[in-house]
């Protein structure tokens, strides 16, 4: 059982009264006088994920009032989680199955703690839920399971978790749902055709790595998930000022993201062909660094003119997405922290997304409502394509201005996904840079959970 809930209910538990803010009137009418006094002197207000203790008659807490939107609210009980004193609690309201399991992730993710590196551990004690009546416990563990591994993967720091360790966790998650895995490392990328990847994780003494993860009937829909795994970010020859490098560790969130993304997916059995490349480097600086202005050869045989040695990303992701595509894949998914032009438009809260089929996008922005992930689809406007024509080579990893950003980043990486049926690829930040209910500072697998209930709608478990 995750930390925070559990299955039994104890004689002491406090009850939970889950409201829809719009029926909290008659709710209060119902209620004794008490409770009305109550909450009339803490001047409550019945808005969405608004929470207030209630008194037994010697004054200790009996029961929470927990007021709810139309939609139930994840982030409602992962505030509660965090929030409540140290007692069992159980939910007196009857809730649908979906409430009940969203009742419990959210509390799950409200109980999430990053603490593996503190010499001294605090072990307070914790809210504990007692798992709601027709909440799904297999797939709320496999969810909150899936976040957490995308959270600690990108909090963990950089002089832990370089590209090996990085392929080592897709191993032990491969190993945990017997899938294949095969892992490409240094000069055996030049082998493989892999130049790109080799190049940008030549700079660093930390071999570089390209992570190949299969599972799946061979009958079922190919799905094809790619995620960036820059382990560290120094921007390689074109130095990040020290405030841009202070949490370039995060540069790895896609990989993250999309390893969490296939443990929700192989747990839940979802009817899918699944394969995961994650191209994983660290881009350093040393007299093996690739520069400005050299031309970086491709799987897909373009030559990449280097305008910028911190537009990597893209670079690496080129060769793993031409191998993605030429498998031709039903979906091809990438995931990235691509750009900040992405942060400047939407923020850290919200994350980017591209598609080359509008269906598609309308397909992943109802997930993404459904789901409390918020995504925002972008264009490829293909007339910004001219602004990273290359003079000496096929295409610049970076436009010589800085509008438009995630847009040509966008357009770079159509280039290579030729072949795929549909392709989505989001920019995403994969870093809560303010503590909000169930979002402490740290790590965040964006994306995690609408990318799920698009795939898990498409490829339903049998």
């Amino acid at each position: 059982m995750i930390s925070g809930l559990k299955k039994r209910r104890s004689k002491a538990a406090r009850s939970i009264h889950a409201v829809r803010a719009a029926e909290y009137g008659p709710w209060l009418e119902a209620q004794e006088p008490v409770w009305r006094r109550w909450l009339a002197d803490h001047d409550f207000a019945a808005k969405p994920g608004a929470w207030q203790t209630l008194p037994s008659e010697n004054g200790a807490i009996e029961s929470v009032l927990l007021c709810l939107g139309d939609e139930d609210d994840l982030w409602a009980w992962a505030d509660l989680a965090a929030s409540l004193p140290a007692h069992d609690y159980a939910v007196a309201t009857k809730l649908d199955d979906a409430a009940a399991t969203t009742a419990a992730i959210g509390w799950a993710l409200g109980t999430y703690r990053f603490d593996g590196f503190r010499a001294q551990k605090k072990e307070a004690a914790s809210a504990q839920l007692v798992l709601p009546t027709g909440a799904d416990l297999d797939f709320m563990t496999a969810a909150a399971e899936a976040e957490f591994l995308g959270r600690d993967l990108i909090n963990r720091p950089a002089n832990d978790l370089g590209p090996t360790e990085l392929a080592t966790a897709a191993r032990n998650l491969a190993r945990r749902h017997k899938a294949e895995c095969k892992v490409i490392v240094g000069d055996a990328l030049l082998k493989a055709n892999f130049p790109a990847v080799h190049t940008v994780g030549a700079g660093s003494p930390r071999t570089p790595a390209l992570v190949d993860i299969r599972w799946g009937r061979p009958r079922d829909p190919k799905v094809t998930l790619v995620g960036k795994g820059v382990t560290f970010d120094t921007g390689g020859l074109t130095v990040k000022t020290e405030a841009w490098m202070r949490n370039m560790k995060k540069d790895m969130g896609g990989a993250a993201t999309v390893l969490a993304l296939a443990h929700l997916i192989m747990a839940t059995g979802l009817r899918v062909r699944l394969r995961v490349l994650i191209p994983t480097v660290e881009n350093s600086t040393s007299g093996s660094a690739y520069r400005p202005g050299d031309i970086v050869p491709t799987r897909k045989g373009l030559g990449i003119e280097v305008a910028n040695c911190d537009a990597e990303g893209r670079v690496i992701l080129a060769d793993a997405l031409t191998a993605a595509a030429e498998e031709k894949p039903e979906l091809l998914i990438d995931v990235a922290t691509l750009t900040g032009a992405a942060r400047a438009a939407l923020g850290p809260e919200i994350a980017a997304f591209f598609s080359s089929s509008d269906s598609l996008a309308r397909e992943l922005d109802e997930a993404s409502h459904k789901s409390q992930d918020p995504l925002w689809r972008l264009p490829l406007w293909a007339g910004y394509r001219r602004r990273i024509e290359s003079t000496v080579g096929d295409i610049l990893n970076l436009a010589p201005n800085d509008t438009a950003g995630a847009i040509t980043a966008a357009l770079f990486l159509q280039e290579f996904v030729e072949g795929a049926e549909g392709w989505l690829h989001l920019d995403i930040f994969g870093w809560n840079d303010t503590a909000r209910p169930g979002r402490p500072v740290g790590g965040e697998a964006a994306g995690l959970r609408a990318l799920y209930r698009l795939l898990a709608t498409r490829y339903p478990a049998a």
